[in-house]
């Protein structure tokens, strides 16, 4: 299968990649269902939906997979040229995924963003 999308991991001002990072902690079994939900993500990109994938409001869409401790979450957002990018992941505890993690997710898309106008405008 071709890849048509990339996922990449957002990047902190002092250089964590927080869904990375999320990842990692992940019982290996759990991260791997992620690193293979990212990879049906490149082939098939905004065309995969659930139960590996949902959209969540503006944008912001969820990895989603269910584990033996509840459910784990990567959010991620697309970018120019077929780039989606992994935000930040967590535990889900509650029905609806929580306010307080799409904002976060938003918060890094407006912050990513800006960072790639500003590195435009100086190449």
């Amino acid at each position: 299968m071709d890849k048509k999308y990339r996922v990449s991991f957002y990047e902190m001002e002092n250089g964590t990649f927080p869904a990375e990072e999320y990842i990692n902690s992940l019982d290996v079994k759990v991260a791997a269902k992620i690193y293979r939900i990212f990879g049906m993500l490149e082939v098939n990109g905004p065309k995969l939906r659930e139960p590996y994938s949902k959209h969540l409001t503006d944008g912001i869409f969820e990895v989603r997979v269910k584990h033996v401790t509840g459910l784990a979450r990567v959010l991620y957002f697309f970018y120019v040229d077929n780039q989606i990018i992994a935000t930040h992941g967590f535990n889900k505890k509650t029905q609806k995924t929580p306010q307080g993690e799409i904002k976060k997710a938003k918060a890094y898309r407006k912050t990513y963003l800006s960072r790639e106008v500003n590195s435009n405008e100086n190449t």
